[in-house]
């Protein structure tokens, strides 16, 4: 069920070439090769009497059980498919509108069965423009091979197109390669008259408006295809790492290859992140029903659905319509210290709420063939076992390879509760999710009682773990196997993080002081992106001096921030701010008119730079000015624009920002109360 029923090795990658067909490309003795099949399109109906009267040929195939869904429809081409999705208007049907897909679900195939990650032709692209003009292209690929592409723009685009055709890459990598490389490729080559034919087939470069909703944050872009081949970003795999990890500083090449101590730039920057980042969702390739490049934007419920979806089809029976949506109660969270707290020790519970799942039989109804907890039990075993292979394995291919895949079955794992309370889920159930959940603050306040009535000093729970101060004298695994004992079996705790100071704020947002001296922030009234990066920086310095004891010298700390901006030795990017456009222009403008926002000076950056930003693209700017009480949207300028011999950043605004960080911080992290008032070249009595 989890990889598919159909071994077949090697596909590269499916494609649709006909309106009844489609060719896979497969990899034999390391050759690519490719062969038509005969495809026919089909759809999900609770009645075939919906279909009575359509002039075109269905054929019909009832199906097992009793869930809404009884029968499936199946159509000569994808024309007449489309014809019957007009007739069925609102009639109720379930279908899918990608033909790729349709075919991996009613095969049971998958992509790359058999090959390791290091044998997928990979090929990075990042392009050097000028004045919106194509100066080089540079290109990479997995072996280190580099080239970088000059002259004309007419020349360097017919060279590209020559050495995609040479080199015939499996995937086209590139950071924001959909709203930046390939938009501006095409462009040039519109205005060059350059042909774009990647395809495998010789087929041109094609387009189409589409958007990605990762976390809050949705993304619009043009989703770029070309035939046979892959196209992967790895600023959307950066966005989604981000998701989990929130660790990152922003999402442009420069700072993600900084987060992850990536040395190069450009095309070999790309190749080193994609290394890093990508190899899940190629893992993810041979277990979920679609193309590689679709992996990656699909949410981790609507993959789940599509497992059950493939096995229901392959054991021909009904499947459940969506489930109707209701608000319920989610897991326990509490805070009930704040401060700067010492030996502090985390315990976690290991997959809440699978565990949980498992423990007491809690799966959706609707789920007749009973596939849900098996299925569960399964990736946690398949899980440990690569984990615990990785942990061995002599080869590093091999083990990269081994640790995509634990890493892949987490995810799977995690997402199974969030699958019963997604809407679009046909086993989802919103009623045995409310019951997880309420099995879960159960489990939490059980553990919440035994430690306090022991003595410790519990100091916050979040969802699936606890942070406390141990009862004294206490012993790790001592402490854990009496915790263990009273819970219920098949619930299982461990002491995972012990910590020599943590500062606690709110919920949800707190610092932890690791035995390393390291400092881990979670949390974002503690690393929001609303801060610029002066203030984050100053921010994490001062709750590590703090936290290791030495918040005597926050004082001179903030003075030495003072004086940096004083003296015009913060580089822009420290003081710019970046902010993530979430509606188009007109739009912006329509509120504006009508007074349903108030201005900002994102939006009005880029209405005056006359290019065509749209939802998902990110301004980068800064505040001019010499006062501290600015309308900033009428002094910004765009980071880009600035000039480091005549610096015009306004410095009292931002020691103004300083300042209030400062105060709002420092008599929680040091326990005595900050004097910060203070004139441009004054220095501070901070605590007399």
């Amino acid at each position: 069920m989890l990889f598919g029923r159909d071994d077949t090795p090697a596909i590269i990658s499916v494609e649709p070439t006909g309106d009844a067909e489609i060719t896979v490309y497969d990899r034999r003795d390391d050759k690519l090769a490719s062969g038509a099949v005969a495809f026919q399109p089909f759809l999900w109906l609770s009645e075939q009497v919906y279909l009575q009267g359509f002039d075109r040929k269905v054929e019909y195939a009832p199906l097992a059980g009793s869930a809404f869904f009884r029968f499936i429809g199946r159509f000569q081409s994808w024309t007449d498919f489309q014809q019957a999705r007009k007739f069925l208007g609102a009639a109720p049907y379930f279908a899918i509108n990608d033909p790729a897909q349709q075919y991996l679900l009613a095969t049971g195939r998958t992509l790359f069965k058999g090959l390791g990650f290091d044998q997928l032709n990979r090929l990075q692209i990042a392009v050097v423009t000028a004045a919106e003009k194509l100066q080089a292209l540079q290109l990479g690929d997995r072996g280190g091979w580099q080239q970088e592409l000059s002259g004309t723009e007419a020349q360097i685009l017919k060279q590209f197109v020559d050495v995609v055709r040479e080199r015939d890459p499996d995937v086209l990598e590139g950071h924001d390669i959909f709203r930046g490389a390939l938009t501006q490729i095409t462009a040039r080559a519109r205005v060059a008259r350059v042909p774009l034919k990647l395809g495998r087939d010789g087929s041109m470069l094609r387009s189409r408006a589409s958007r990605v909703q990762i976390a809050e944050r949705t993304i619009q872009y043009p989703k770029f295809a070309i035939h046979g081949r892959h196209i992967v970003d790895t600023f959307l795999l950066s966005v989604f790492y981000d998701v989990s990890s929130r660790e990152l500083e922003g999402f442009d090449l420069g700072e993600v290859a900084a987060h992850f101590g990536v040395k190069e730039s450009g095309a070999a920057a790309v190749r080193r992140i994609s290394d890093l980042l990508s190899q899940s969702y190629f893992i993810q390739a041979q277990v979920f029903p679609y193309n590689y490049q679709d992996v990656v934007v699909r949410g981790n419920a609507t993959k789940i659905d599509a497992l059950f979806l493939r096995e229901y089809l392959h054991q021909k029976h009904s499947v459940p319509q969506f489930g109707e949506p209701r608000p319920f109660a989610g897991g326990y969270t509490d805070m009930f210290h704040e401060g700067v707290i010492r030996n502090v020790w985390h315990c976690d519970v290991q997959s809440l709420y699978p565990s949980l799942m498992l423990a007491f039989d809690l799966k959706p109804r609707g789920d007749e063939l009973n596939l849900f907890l098996p299925l569960l039990r399964d990736l946690r075993q398949f899980r440990l076992r690569a984990k615990a292979d990785a942990r061995t394995a002599k080869d590093e291919a091999q083990r990269r390879n081994l640790d995509a895949l634990q890493q892949t079955f987490k995810i799977l794992i995690n997402s199974f509760y969030g699958y019963l309370g997604f809407s679009q889920a046909h086993f989802g159930d919103f009623a045995i999710a409310e019951q997880i959940t309420a099995k879960g603050r159960e489990t939490l306040k059980t553990m919440l009682d035994w430690l306090q009535k022991r003595g410790a000093k519990v100091i916050e729970i979040d969802t699936d773990g606890l942070y406390f101060v141990p009862p004294p004298k206490s012993e790790p695994q001592a402490l854990e196997r009496d915790l263990q004992a009273a819970l219920p079996k098949g619930v299982d705790v461990e002491i995972d993080g012990r910590f020599p100071a943590m500062f606690s704020y709110r919920m949800k947002n707190y610092a932890l002081l690791d035995e390393e001296g390291k400092l881990h922030v979670t949390g974002s009234a503690l690393r929001s992106r609303g801060l610029e990066k002066f203030q984050r920086q100053f921010l994490e310095e001062m709750m590590t001096l703090a936290l290791r004891d030495e918040a005597k010298n926050v004082p001179q700390l903030y003075e030495e921030y003072c004086q940096k901006i004083e003296r015009g030795h913060f580089p822009i990017d420290m003081l710019a701010k970046t902010e993530t456009l979430q509606d188009t222009l007109d739009v912006y403008r329509q509120k504006i008119a009508q007074s349903a926002r108030n201005r900002s000076a994102a939006y009005e950056l880029a209405l005056k730079s006359g290019r065509a930003y749209g939802p998902g693209d990110q301004i980068t700017y800064y505040v001019t000015g010499d006062s501290k009480r600015v309308s900033v949207y009428d002094n910004c300028k765009l980071a880009s624009e600035f000039d480091p011999a005549r610096r015009d950043e306004n410095i009292d605004y931002y020691l103004d920002k300083l300042k209030a960080l400062y105060k709002k911080f420092a008599e929680i992290l040091t326990g005595s109360a900050p004097r910060a008032e203070r004139s441009r070249n004054q220095t501070p009595d901070l605590f007399g």
